[in-house]
């Protein structure tokens, strides 16, 4: 019996990549950086944002001078414009909801810092009661490091058995494998369907109902 439900957030409850796309293409050229089309982002985005910065510098200029001279540059501009473009998936809202009313616990992980995570939950489901909303944070590993995984079990008090860890990319399918925890891939996201199966998860989810579905409600 699942009893706490985590969950990835940019590419697996929010449509995020425009506003990570445009943020990031508004740092790399106030440094003279090409930039991206918005569908590169996709395959950019997963590993925290010094890693995105990382895959979106020019060969050669991928330093971690560059990086952090990128991310000043991103951060104050994301902050104000994160939730421009970016909206939940079809049907996200009504299945958290589903699932509040049915008892699940709620969660999130993200590899998205930490003020951007809170900030968007808040505004796109504020009405959801989340036990945890955990993004990426100083001095923690990043997924596909299950330490986020296990400091969400602790504060639930939920064994392992009783988690289901969903989200859309490879990261987050190692996140799962690695934290010894039930794990459902999204294929509505970010990467490719092939790469979730790579991995095997217990699930794909093709749209919202499925969750519900495989989490035993009609």
């Amino acid at each position: 019996m699942k009893r706490l439900v985590i969950f990835d957030l940019d590419g697996t409850l929010l449509n995020t990549i425009a506003d990570l796309a445009a943020a990031t293409n508004h740092a790399l050229q106030s440094y003279g950086y090409p930039t991206h089309d918005t569908d590169a982002y996709r395959f950019f985005v997963g590993n925290g944002i010094n890693k995105l910065f990382e895959r979106a510098l020019p060969e050669g200029e991928k330093s971690p001078e560059n990086v952090q001279k990128i991310r000043a540059r991103f951060i104050p501009y994301y902050n104000l414009h994160n939730a421009d473009l970016s909206l939940p998936y079809p049907g996200i809202p009504e299945m958290l909801e589903k699932l509040q009313h049915q008892g699940f616990l709620l969660a999130i992980a993200s590899n998205k810092y930490q003020e951007a995570t809170t900030k968007l939950i808040h505004q796109f489901f504020p009405d959801i009661r989340f036990t945890a909303i955990l993004g990426q944070r100083e001095g923690i590993p990043s997924k596909p490091d299950p330490q986020i995984i296990e400091e969400i079990a602790q504060k639930a008090k939920v064994s392992k058995e009783a988690i289901v860890y969903i989200g859309d990319s490879c990261v987050d399918m190692q996140t799962g494998v690695n934290a010894g925890v039930t794990t459902v891939g999204v294929s509505w996201g970010f990467r490719p369907r092939t790469e979730l199966e790579a991995y095997h998860p217990a699930s794909i989810a093709d749209k919202s109902a499925d969750i519900l579905t495989f989490l035993g409600i009609g």
